[in-house]
């Protein structure tokens, strides 16, 4: 809702943190566009017996949230030609020429770490809802 209010790139939350000259407020919203549909897409190919083994869960919830974060990449690119010369505000990309990649790597990062950090706890509690 912050960054509704600003633009990404103008919130004064993280204004300097770690010396940099951007803000990085729009990388913590990139991160947990990873972290919560990593859950989510977990929950669904569970519940749906979409995915028997373990292993090729985790894989498959990753793609979905990496799948995720390049459509929205896409979006973001096709509003910015669209919108011509607002794009930069619209970006919030703040003259870093990797913007994209690392906001997908965010994506990334929040899917693996949701798991890494959740799954156990998920697990227990889809085994109460289960019962």
């Amino acid at each position: 809702m912050i960054g509704a209010h600003y633009t990404y790139a103008e919130v004064p939350l993280f204004d300097g943190i770690l010396g940099s000259e951007r803000n990085n407020y729009d990388k913590v919203g990139h991160f947990f566009q990873g972290f919560v549909p990593a859950l989510l897409a977990r929950e669904i190919l569970i519940r749906k017996g979409v995915v028997n083994g373990k292993r090729w869960l985790g894989f498959i919830v990753v793609s979905i949230c990496l799948a995720f974060s390049a459509f929205y990449e896409l979006i973001e690119w096709w509003v910015a030609l669209t919108t011509g010369d607002d794009a930069e505000a619209f970006l919030g990309t703040q003259g870093y020429v990797w913007d994209t990649q690392s906001d997908m790597g965010l994506a990334l990062l929040g899917s693996i770490s949701s798991l890494l950090l959740l799954s156990r706890r998920h697990n227990a509690q889809l085994n109460k809802v289960t019962r």
